[in-house]
């Protein structure tokens, strides 16, 4: 997989952080179709965020499918393709959060999901490339507003 969590990531803004930043390492994950980061320090001004632990998770988590999809047979006489499967990629970000006082965190989770259509890998990467970009940019972009959206259910 080319999907690599870096070492350092530079965090997004967002409301009350001051140039966030995240410090992972490689981990085992339980999933061979996966690989997974955890996140041992935080930098920058963020205020009551905490580092991974057992009991509080902070890990990233990049998935490929476990059996990759092809491009199936058109039709011998039509010549249409039956509807196309989807190969699946996810990014997903696994954090504990507390909920009340005095209680053990419980785990958020995010995730991102990416459906390539069979074929079109091969046919089409640019377009490809230029979904991913946009989506990356867009939600870095909006990042401090879908962190308040998260936090006060306003969008």
């Amino acid at each position: 997989m080319s999907i690599a969590i870096p070492t350092t990531i530079t965090g997004a803004a967002q409301t009350g952080f001051t140039s966030p930043t995240y410090t992972t390492v490689a981990d085992k994950s339980p999933d061979p179709a996966s690989n997974q980061y955890v996140v041992t320090a935080v930098g920058g001004t963020q205020t009551g965020a905490r580092i991974h632990s057992v009991s509080d998770p902070f890990l990233f988590g990049v998935t490929k499918p476990k059996s990759m999809k092809a491009l199936p047979s058109p039709n011998p006489v039509t010549g249409k393709y039956p509807p196309l499967p989807s190969n699946r990629y996810a990014i997903q970000v696994h954090k504990g959060v507390n909920f009340a006082a005095n209680n053990a965190p419980a785990v958020a989770h995010a995730r991102l999901y990416v459906d390539v259509p069979v074929g079109s890998d091969a046919y089409d990467p640019a377009n490809l490339r230029a979904m991913l970009s946009a989506l990356i940019g867009a939600v870095s972009t909006l990042s401090a507003g879908i962190g308040d959206t998260a936090a006060n259910g306003v969008i």
